[in-house]
């Protein structure tokens, strides 16, 4: 199984994760309190996180389009509503419910 390797406000948590599924779902379900408030759909930009190593996967449409609205952004952010765990990662988490003050969003379907 890949092993996520996560930057969160708290520190670094450590965990794996079943290939294919989603990043946001396996980063929430280790624990981390991850923003989604559009529940997955590549509408926001609250579950993005920046890939510090690891290859996330090609890009799709929806997110390219997506995050191209933004300035700003680093070129290793990706929203992780939208990528799928093939591999091993590092990353930051860049929105929190606990430092955004927001409640996480309808959780995201697999």
């Amino acid at each position: 199984m890949p092993r996520i390797e996560a930057e969160t406000a708290t520190g670094t948590q450590a965990f794996e994760a079943q290939e294919g599924r989603k990043l946001v779902l396996a980063i929430e379900d280790a624990g981390v309190d991850i923003l989604h408030r559009c529940g997955g759909n590549a509408k926001c930009t609250t579950c993005r996180v920046e890939v510090l190593a690891g290859d996330p996967g090609e890009m799709g449409d929806a997110e390219r389009e997506r995050l191209a609205r933004e300035t700003g952004l680093a070129e290793n952010v990706r929203l992780s509503c939208q990528v799928r765990v093939r591999d091993d990662l590092k990353v930051h988490v860049v929105n929190q419910v606990s430092t955004r003050g927001l409640d996480a969003g309808p959780r995201p379907v697999e």
